[in-house]
């Protein structure tokens, strides 16, 4: 029989539910996902560049309007270029003053940045003239270039009788330093946990794997010198060595397994072994031998000689195409008037794309120097067609350039003397 005089709040069997029902609530609380937070950090990506005018007296008279442009320089993911006016921007200002602008040089849309403007005083006095926007940001905020071509300087940047006679130029060159500070706006949001994961260290073990010669099936013999390896990883890796171990095998071959203790040797006489260690070292560990090892060799030789060269003729032979990329790059770092010509043979012949187009271009924009090298002599006597493609490349050069500004004649310079120190001059790309 039910009791019938329980109390406030309902009979006695009625108030457990209500505790377990608080008590789920609290469960609740305590099961809900943790607060989450965010935040927007707007900040700039500075890049600076330092614009060399040499020969002032020589660039006045050049006429209103007309610009000499610097080298274009990347900063924030865009490239920009300084344009210095000898004789001003602007008709009514009389050529009383030179004027100085940094334009957006590549594709963008509203593109914000603070820029600064830097005329060095070369007495060693350090009284430069500064025009700098960073210092203003808060009342005007970044500027705003709306498109490809876009500028901000000054029209009025120094007077140039004033210019002249001050210390800011100096045997008739000036320098103009210029920082670009491009706005970026990131979202830092927080994680509950995060775990580091470090770099791939794969080629440490693969590298590991041929230093120990566990496991080794085949053997090569270079000028008398062997070399331990594995047949999987190089065939993994180089489609000829693939072909050479496994093509013409049949599949009972395939699946048979080798019971003798004998590995097979295979003698290669078209490489020297310096050569052949350098794959190896790439093949196993997927970058190149020390710079030490490649400057070294190609200090008193021929491009050719040189260890890079060897080694990109053997990445076209063994069909890596990676190292050929590697060998590249490594190469374009060190193009100069006295090798551009070599270089661009050397990477002919093996199908090194990149940096032939990198070596067309140079020669094309030295060619006054560079058809004064031995090299060039090299080109005469043994790649006629390569000489075709560097005029098809200066007629190129000759038309307007993507910013907009006409490229000195490569024609003219073959009149202005060259520099054929060999000094090194870095490409454009």
């Amino acid at each position: 029989m039910e009791d019938e005089d329980a109390g406030p709040g309902g009979g006695g069997e009625a108030s457990p539910p209500h505790h377990a029902a608080a008590a789920s609530g609290d469960r609740a609380r305590d099961m809900a996902a943790s607060p989450t937070r965010s935040r927007s950090v707007t900040q700039t990506v500075n890049g600076s560049h330092r614009f060399v005018i040499q020969g002032y007296s020589l660039a006045k008279g050049m006429g209103v309007g007309k610009h000499i442009a610097s080298e274009t320089f990347t900063v924030g993911g865009y490239q920009w270029a300084i344009y210095f006016y000898p004789d001003g921007k602007n008709p009514e200002d009389n050529s009383n003053y030179v004027s100085v602008f940094i334009a957006l040089a590549s594709d963008g849309t509203d593109v914000r940045a603070l820029f600064e403007l830097t005329l060095l005083d070369q007495s060693g006095k350090g009284k430069h003239k500064v025009h700098s926007h960073f210092d203003r940001s808060l009342e005007s905020g970044p500027y705003t270039l709306k498109y490809r071509g876009s500028m901000w300087g000054y029209k009025r940047f120094f007077r140039r009788n004033a210019l002249e006679l001050s210390d800011f130029l100096k045997d008739d060159c000036l320098k103009i330093n210029c920082t670009v500070g491009v706005v970026v706006s990131t979202m830092d949001y927080s994680r509950p946990h995060s775990i580091e994961v470090p770099e791939s260290d794969i080629g440490y073990h693969f590298g590991t794997l041929l230093d120990t010669q566990e496991g080794v099936d085949v053997i090569f013999s270079v000028a008398g010198e062997k070399f331990h390896a594995h047949k999987l990883v190089l065939a993994a890796r180089s489609p000829f060595f693939r072909s050479e171990f496994f093509d013409h095998e049949s599949g009972e071959e395939k699946n048979e397994t080798d019971t003798k203790d004998e590995i097979k040797e295979i003698v290669i006489d078209d490489m020297d072994p310096v050569v052949f260690k350098a794959v190896l070292h790439f093949i196993y560990r997927d970058n190149l031998v020390d710079d030490d090892e490649l400057s070294a060799s190609s200090s008193d030789c021929s491009i050719f000689d040189s260890l890079a060269g060897k080694l990109m003729a053997a990445a076209d032979k063994y069909e890596l195409p990676r190292l050929r990329l590697l060998c590249e790059s490594y190469l374009c770092k060190h193009i100069s008037v006295n090798s551009v010509a070599t270089t661009l043979a050397l990477a002919d012949r093996h199908h090194a794309v990149e940096l032939k187009s990198v070596c067309l271009k140079f020669a094309a924009e030295n060619l006054s120097a560079v058809i004064r090298t031995e090299g060039f002599d090299y080109l005469k006597d043994n790649c006629i067609s390569l000489q075709s493609e560097i005029l098809r490349t200066v007629a190129g050069c000759e038309e307007p350039c993507s910013s907009g500004v006409k490229s000195q004649s490569v024609w003219a310079q073959l009149s202005d003397g060259g520099d054929t120190s060999g000094r090194r001059v870095r490409p454009r790309v």
